[in-house]
C-alpha cells in the first residue's frame, strides 16, 4: 500500500461519524441551497460516506429518488442508520465505474470524497455519463491547501513539529488542487459547462479537549489512522503538544472553523 493512503481507515463508519460526520452535516445545507434544485428530481450521490449529504438531500430538496453511492460497507451501514428513509438507496459501489444507467439523472452530487479518488477525470466522466442533458453536476471537498479544516491543521502541525515525515501524509501536502482555480480546471477538463465555484464556512467548536482529541484515537481516515500508528509514548507527546496549542474559550471550549470549496456546473 502506497505510504500516502496507508493511513487511510475507511470502514469504522461510527468512527468517522464523530471524526468527520458531524462537521460535514454543516456544509451539505449551503452547498444544496447554493445548488438550488427543483423539487422530484432524480438524484445519484457518489461517496455517500456516513450519510450527511443524503439527510440533506432528503429533508431539503423532495428528490423523486435518490441513490447514494460509496465503496465502503461500513459507511453505508451507519449511513442507513443514520437515514432510515425509504426514498433513499444506499448501495456499494465505485465512483470510477458507476453501475448506474446513462444519462438517468437530473442532479449528481458528491460530498468530500473526490479528493480520494485515485482517478478524478474518470470519476466526473462517469458522473457526465449519468447525468441528462441540462442536468447539474455538484460537489465539495474541503480547502486542505488553505488550512479550511482547522482541526485537522492543527493536528498535522503539531505531528509535524515532533515527526517530519508526517507532514507526507497531511492533506495539504496530497491535496493541493483543492482550491478554487484547480477545482474549476478539473471541471472544465471533464467538460463541463457554465462551472461556478463558491467558498462555504461553517464554525467547529469543541466543548472540551476530549471532545477534540478522543476521535483521533479511533483510527478512521488519515489524521487517526498515523494516531494511532504511534507509539503510546509519541501518541502522549503529540497530545500534550496539541492540549497545550489550541485555542480556548472562556468556557473551555476549543473555537475553530471549516472551509470547503464546491463546484456547480451543466452537463452539456
Amino acid at each position: 500500500m502506497a505510504e500516502a493512503t496507508r493511513h487511510d481507515a475507511w470502514q469504522a463508519g461510527d468512527s468517522y461519524d464523530l471524526y468527520m460526520g458531524r462537521w460535514s452535516r454543516q456544509i451539505a445545507p449551503p452547498f444544496l441551497d447554493w445548488l438550488d434544485p427543483a423539487e422530484g428530481l432524480d438524484w445519484l450521490e457518489v461517496g455517500c460516506g456516513t450519510g450527511a449529504l443524503s439527510a440533506a438531500i432528503l429533508a431539503r430538496c423532495n428528490p423523486r429518488s435518490l441513490v447514494s453511492i460509496d465503496p465502503s460497507e461500513g459507511f453505508l451501514a451507519k449511513a442507513r442508520a443514520n437515514v432510515p428513509d425509504k426514498r433513499v438507496e444506499f448501495l456499494v459501489g465505485d465512483g470510477q465505474a458507476l453501475a448506474v444507467e446513462s444519462g438517468s439523472k437530473d442532479m449528481v452530487v458528491s460530498a468530500l470524497v473526490l479528493n480520494f479518488v485515485p482517478d478524478k477525470q474518470k470519476a466526473l466522466a462517469e458522473m457526465r455519463r449519468v447525468a441528462r442533458p441540462g442536468a447539474t453536476i455538484g460537489f465539495y471537498v474541503w480547502d486542505y491547501p488553505g488550512g479550511g479544516v482547522e482541526f485537522m491543521r492543527a493536528f498535522w502541525t503539531a505531528a509535524t513539529a515532533l515527526d517530519p515525515g508526517a507532514a507526507d501524509l497531511s492533506e495539504d501536502r496530497r491535496f493541493p488542487f483543492c482550491t478554487r482555480d484547480g477545482l474549476t480546471d478539473l471541471a472544465e477538463k471533464a467538460g463541463l459547462g457554465s462551472v461556478d465555484c463558491t467558498r462555504i464556512e461553517a464554525p467547529a467548536v469543541f466543548k472540551d479537549f476530549e471532545d477534540y482529541w478522543h476521535p483521533f484515537t479511533l483510527g478512521a481516515g488519515p489524521a487517526p489512522g498515523y494516531c494511532m500508528s504511534l507509539d503510546p509514548a509519541a501518541r502522549q507527546r503529540l497530545m500534550e503538544r496539541l492540549r497545550d496549542s489550541l485555542p480556548r474559550g472562556e468556557d473551555g471550549s476549543i473555537p475553530l472553523k471549516t472551509r470547503a470549496w464546491a463546484v456547480k456546473a451543466k452537463v452539456r
